[in-house]
C-alpha cells in the first residue's frame, strides 16, 4: 500500500508532461492567510515538473527498495511514515509559488530528514548525524527565511512569479544583494556546498534506502531548486553569477579529492554526491550569466550552461540512487561497506556488479551513458565561459574549465575504486565464498531499472529534450523567450573532435594512470591536519558551546524556584521600565470616565488583597492552598460583578482543577519546613514584589488611558451575530475570529500535558518520600520495604499488574468519606449533565468547548478524589493522550476543511436547518472546532491529574 502512493503521484505528474511542455499553466490555489499575502500557491512548470518526477519517480524505487531491504522487526511503519513526509514536503518544496509556503515546507524536509537518519536511534552515530544535518540546514533555512523577508520589504509580494516580473524594479534597491546572500546560504546548506557539506557524510548513518533517496533525488536537489528558480531574478548579478559559480567549483574540487580518501563504499558516494551537487551548481552559475545579456543571440552561447545542468541534475538522480543500491546490496549480502575487506564479488553478484559498472561509469561521464552527455555540456560550458568578459572576469576565466577538468579526474579515479576494488580482483570478505550469493529479486528491480534508464537516455537522449529539459529552461531563463518561442534543445553522443571531447580523452588517459599509482600518492591524504578540518572545527565549535553554555546554566540555574522567579520578574520589570522611558509622550495617562467604585467592589477587592498577603504567612502547604484558591474565587467574584459570566465560569473551574492539582503535587512532598531567613532574602523578596506590583499597575493603568488606535470590540459585537451566527461574543472569538490563537493555545496544552506524562514516567530510582511517610503505621513501612525488593511477591497489593524496570507501580489514591462518595454518585451527573449543556449552548449563551472540556474535567478529578483514579479509569477506559490527539485532529481537521470550499483556512459557517423534533435549529462548522477544542481540554486535564494523582 505505502508503494501506491509514490507510484500514483508519479503517474499524475508524468500525464501533465504534454501540458507543460507545451506552457499551459498547471496551477492551484488554496488561501491561507490572505491578509498577509500567505496561501498555498501550487504552480507547475518545466523546473517543477523535473523535480516532481524526480521525486516520485525515484522514490517509487526507494519504496520497492526498502521493503525488501528493510529487517521486519524494525519499526517499519514509523519508516514509511517518515519517508512519505519527507516525499510531501519535498513536493511542497517544488510546488510552492509562495515563498513562506515554501520556507515551511523546506524546514519540514529538515525535520523529516532528522528523524529519517536517526532511524537507528540507539546508534550515537546516527543521532549524532542527524544533528548535524539538523543544525546547519536549519540554520541555512533561517537565513533563507530572512531573504524572503527582505524580497517582501522590497516587492510587497511573497509570490515568487510576482517577484519575477518586477526583478528590474528592485534591483536597485539596498536590500537586494542582503537578500541574495541569505537566500543563497539557504541554498547552500541544503545541497551541501563547501564549507556547509560536512553535513551530508555523516548524514550516511541513515538505513541505505534513505541515503539513495535524500542524497540522489531529493534534499540534495532543493538548495539547486531554489537557486534555479531564483536565477531570473539574481542571475544577472555579478555576486550571484560569482558565489554560486565559485562555491559550486570550490565544492566540486574538493569533494571529488576527498571522495578518493574514503574507503567506505557509503562514504565515497557521499562525498561524490557532494562533487556533483558542486557541478550541478557551478553550472547554475555561469549559466546566470546569460540573464545579463538579455534577449538575443549574446546570451545563447551561456544558456548551455543551465542546460547541462538540469540535464544532469536529471542524470544524477538516475545512476547515484542505482549506486547507492548497490552499496546496500553489497552491505546487505556482505555485512561490510569497507573497500579493504571486499573484492571478487562480480562473480557472486553479476546483476549488482553489472549496475554498478553503468552507474560507476555513468558517473566519470564515460560514454555511451547519460553522464557523458552532461559532461561534455559541463566542459563545453566551461570552455565558453572563457570568452566571457563581464563581471571582473577577465584572464581569470581560463581557471574554470581547468578546475572542471581536474575534478573530473578525481571523479574517474573514485568511480573506478567503486568498481574495482568491491567486485574485481581477488576475494577478501570474510564470508565464506558458499555463503556468497546475488541479492533478493526484490532488491534487483530497482537499481536495474535505473541502471537501464542511464543506458537508455544516454543511446537516446533527445527523449528529455523537449519533454523536460527545454521546458525547465524556460522556467530558469524566462526573460530569454518573446512570446511563444522555445529553446533548441538538441543531444547527441558524436558531435565531432571538440575541445569537450579531448578533456574527455584527457580524463580517461590521467584518471586511468592515476588510479594504477594510487598507492604511490594516496599518503598525500597523510600529511593534511585533522585539526584544521571543517568537520574539526564544527565538533570544537559546538563541544564548546554545549561546553560554555552547561557552565553558564549551572551558575544560575541551581534548583531554586525562588531565584527563578527573581531573574524573571526582575527582567520582566527592567523591561518594562525601559519600555515606559522610551515611549514617553505616547503614554497617556487618561481616568476620565472611568466607572465609579461600587461598595461590593470595595470589598472584594480588600478581601482580595488579604487573601493574596495571607499565602507568605501561611504555616502549612494546605493553608498556602486554600488562601490561593480564596484569591481565584474572590477574583470570579469580580468578574461576575463586571457581568463577565464565560469568564467567571472559567476562571471558577479552572480554579477548582487548579486547587485539585495543587492538593496533589502537595500530597507527595514533605510538610512545609520554614527556617530563619536572612534579611537580604527577604528584602530582595520585598523589592520584587513592590516592583513587580507597581509597573504592573502603572502598565494596566497606561493600557486603559492609552488609545492610540480604534478599539476593535465595536466590530466584534456588532458581528459576531452576522458574521458568525453567534450571540455570545467570548465563544465565537475563541472558535471564529481569534480561532487560530485557540488552535495553538491547545496545542501548547497537549504538547505541555506529554511533558508532564513523560516527566513522571521517567524510569527515576527514587521513590516517594512525601509527608504522607510521617503518617505511615509501621506496618505500612513494612510493606514499601517489601515493594523495593525485587524478589518480593507484590500480587495481593497490586494484582496481576507486573513490575518492570522501565515502570513504576502506581497506587491510585483512595477516599474513605463515604458522604463524600454519596455526594458525588449524585452531583457528578449535575455536573456532567452542566457540562454538556455548556458546550452546545456556548455559541449563544455562557460557555464553549474549553470550558465544557473544564467542567467536565472537574467531575471526573471529584470521582477520582472521592473514589480513586481506577474508578475514573473503569467508567471511562481511554487513553487520555489519545484523546487530546483526537481533540487536536478534529480541530485541524475543521480549519483545514476549508481549503475544500477555496476560502481562508479556520473559515467558519453556519446556516438554519429544519431537523425532526428540533424544528428549525442553527447549524455552525464552529461547533465542530469547539468539539475538538472540548476533547482536547478535557483530555489534557485528565491526562496530568490522573498521573499526578498516583503514588509511583
Amino acid at each position: 500500500l505505502v508503494l501506491l502512493v509514490p507510484a500514483l503521484l508519479f503517474v499524475y505528474f508524468a500525464s501533465l508532461v504534454p501540458a507543460v511542455s507545451q506552457r499551459i499553466t498547471v496551477s492551484g490555489y488554496i488561501p491561507w492567510i490572505p491578509s498577509l499575502d500567505i496561501g498555498f500557491n501550487l504552480y507547475l512548470d518545466g523546473l517543477s515538473l523535473l523535480l516532481t518526477l524526480l521525486i516520485t519517480g525515484v522514490g517509487t524505487l526507494v519504496v520497492l527498495y526498502s521493503i525488501y531491504y528493510m529487517d521486519t522487526k524494525e519499526a517499519l511503519n514509523r519508516f514509511y511514515l517518515y519517508l512519505l513526509m519527507f516525499m510531501g514536503a519535498m513536493l511542497g518544496v517544488v510546488l510552492s509559488d509562495n515563498m513562506i509556503v515554501l520556507y515551511g515546507f523546506w524546514e519540514l524536509t529538515s525535520i523529516t530528514s532528522f528523524l529519517l537518519i536517526a532511524f537507528h536511534y540507539k546508534r550515537k552515530a546516527s543521532t549524532s548525524g542527524a544533528q548535524k544535518s539538523f543544525l546547519i540546514t536549519v540554520f541555512g533555512g533561517f537565513a533563507m527565511l530572512a531573504g524572503f523577508m527582505l524580497m517582501y520589504l522590497m516587492t510587497g509580494t511573497f509570490s515568487i512569479r510576482a517577484t519575477i516580473t518586477e526583478w528590474g524594479q528592485i534591483q536597485d534597491s539596498a536590500l537586494f544583494l542582503p537578500a541574495l546572500v541569505l537566500i543563497l546560504i539557504g541554498a547552500f546548506t541544503k545541497s551541501a556546498q563547501f564549507p556547509f557539506h560536512i553535513w551530508l557524510p555523516d548524514a550516511m548513518e541513515a538505513p541505505t534506502p534513505v541515503s539513495a533517496y535524500l542524497h540522489s533525488a531529493t534534499m540534495v536537489k532543493a538548495g539547486l531548486y531554489v537557486v534555479a528558480r531564483f536565477t531570473p531574478i539574481f542571475g544577472g548579478q555579478g555576486l550571484w553569477f560569482w558565489l554560486v559559480t565559485g562555491v559550486g567549483l570550490l565544492t566540486l574540487c574538493y569533494g571529488s579529492f576527498l571522495a578518493v580518501k574514503k574507503t567506505d563504499l557509503k562514504a565515497i558516494l557521499a562525498y561524490s554526491t557532494i562533487s556533483q551537487l558542486g557541478l550541478i551548481m557551478s553550472l547554475l552559475g555561469v549559466g546566470s550569466a546569460a540573464i545579463y545579456f538579455g534577449y538575443g543571440e549574446s546570451s545563447a552561447m551561456y544558456t548551455v550552461a543551465i542546460t547541462a545542468a538540469l540535464l544532469h541534475l536529471f542524470n544524477h538522480a538516475t545512476f547515484k540512487a542505482a549506486l547507492f543500491m548497490v552499496v546496500g546490496i553489497v552491505d546487505h549480502e556482505t555485512g561490510t561497506r569497507d573497500i579493504r575487506k571486499l573484492g571478487g564479488l562480480a562473480s557472486f553478484m553479476p546483476v549488482t556488479f553489472t549496475v554498478a559498472l553503468v552507474g560507476a561509469l555513468a558517473m566519470a561521464g564515460i560514454p555511451p551513458f547519460n553522464g557523458f552527455l552532461s559532461k561534455e555540456l559541463f566542459f563545453q560550458a566551461m570552455v565558453e565561459v572563457t570568452h566571457l568578459r563581464i563581471f571582473g572576469l577577465g584572464s581569470w576565466s581560463v581557471l574554470l574549465p581547468v578546475f572542471a577538468w581536474l575534478a573530473s579526474v578525481f571523479t574517474l579515479i573514485y568511480a573506478l575504486i567503486i568498481v574495482f576494488k568491491t567486485f574485481l580482483g581477488r576475494t577478501r570478505s570474510e564470508i565464506p565464498a558458499e555463503k556468497l550469493h546475488e541479492a533478493p529479486i526484490g532488491m534487483l528491480i530497482p537499481p536495474v531499472i535505473l541502471g537501464i534508464l542511464v543506458i537508455i537516455f544516454g543511446l537516446f537522449p533527445n527523449l528529455l529534450a523537449g519533454s523536460l529539459i527545454e521546458p525547465a529552461m524556460a522556467a530558469v531563463l524566462p526573460s530569454l523567450l518573446n512570446g511563444n518561442e522555445h529553446f533548441d534543445v538538441h543531444f547527441s553522443l558524436w558531435h565531432g573532435i571538440t575541445p569537450e571531447l579531448i578533456m574527455t580523452l584527457g580524463v580517461i588517459a590521467l584518471g586511468i594512470t592515476l588510479y594504477k599509482l594510487l598507492p604511490r600518492w594516496r599518503t598525500i591524504y597523510e600529511h593534511y591536519p585533522q585539526g584544521l578540518t571543517i568537520n574539526n572545527m564544527y565538533h570544537v565549535v559546538l563541544d564548546n558551546l554545549q561546553h560554555y553554555a552547561r557552565k553558564w546554566t549551572e551558575a544560575y540555574m541551581n534548583g531554586s524556584v525562588r531565584n527563578y522567579l527573581v531573574y524573571i520578574f526582575s527582567f520582566t520589570v527592567a523591561l518594562l521600565v525601559y519600555a515606559f522611558f522610551r515611549s514617553g509622550e505616547n503614554i497617556t495617562w487618561n481616568f476620565k470616565g472611568n466607572a465609579p467604585f461600587s461598595f461590593y467592589e470595595a470589598v472584594l477587592l480588600v478581601a482580595l488583597i488579604a487573601a493574596a498577603v495571607s499565602i507568605p504567612f501561611a504555616k502549612n502547604r494546605l493553608s498556602a492552598v486554600i488562601m490561593t484558591g480564596a484569591v481565584g474565587y474572590l477574583v470570579t467574584l469580580l468578574f461576575v460583578l463586571f457581568r463577565a459570566p464565560d469568564l467567571a465560569l472559567t476562571q471558577m473551574i479552572v480554579e477548582t482543577v487548579s486547587v485539585a492539582l495543587f492538593l496533589l503535587c502537595f500530597y507527595h512532598l514533605p510538610e512545609l519546613q520554614r527556617g530563619k531567613s536572612s534579611r537580604r532574602y527577604l528584602s530582595v523578596n520585598m523589592i520584587v514584589a513592590i516592583a513587580v506590583g507597581v509597573v504592573m499597575t502603572f502598565v494596566a493603568l497606561a493600557a486603559s488611558g492609552t488609545a492610540s488606535l480604534e478599539s476593535i470590540s465595536d466590530f466584534f459585537i456588532q458581528e459576531s451575530y452576522n458574521l458568525a451566527g453567534g450571540k455570545n461574543v467570548v465563544n465565537v472569538l475563541l472558535v471564529d475570529f481569534r480561532g487560530f490563537d485557540t488552535l495553538l493555545e491547545i496545542m501548547v496544552l497537549g504538547v505541555a500535558s506529554l511533558s508532564i506524562y513523560s516527566m513522571i514516567n521517567l524510569n527515576l530510582e527514587a521513590r516517594d518520600l512525601g509527608a504522607r511517610l510521617k503518617f505511615r503505621k509501621k506496618e505500612q513501612t513494612e510493606e514499601t520495604d517489601a515493594d523495593t525488593d525485587d524478589n518480593a511477591d507484590n500480587t495481593k497489593k497490586y494484582g496481576n499488574r507486573e513490575r518492570s524496570s522501565s515502570t513504576w507501580d502506581t497506587v491510585p489514591l483512595q477516599s474513605n468519606d463515604v458522604l463524600l462518595q454519596t455526594t458525588t454518585k449524585v452531583v457528578v451527573f449535575i455536573i456532567l449533565t452542566f457540562a454538556l449543556h455548556l458546550f452546545f449552548a456556548g455559541h449563544h449563551n455562557p460557555g464553549g468547548g474549553f470550558i465544557g472540556g473544564l467542567v467536565t474535567a472537574a467531575g471526573l478529578v471529584l470521582i477520582a478524589l472521592a473514589f480513586s483514579t481506577d474508578t475514573v479509569r473503569k467508567a471511562l477506559p481511554i487513553d487520555f493522550r489519545t484523546l487530546t490527539a483526537i481533540g487536536l485532529g478534529i480541530a485541524l481537521l475543521t480549519g483545514a476543511g476549508s481549503f475544500l470550499f477555496g476560502v481562508p483556512f479556520l473559515s467558519q459557517t453556519f446556516g438554519y436547518f429544519d431537523l425532526p423534533i428540533l424544528g428549525e435549529t442553527e447549524l455552525a462548522t464552529a461547533m465542530l472546532f469547539d468539539l475538538g477544542v472540548y476533547l482536547a481540554v478535557l483530555g489534557v486535564t485528565m491526562n496530568i491529574i490522573l498521573q499526578i494523582g498516583e503514588d509511583r
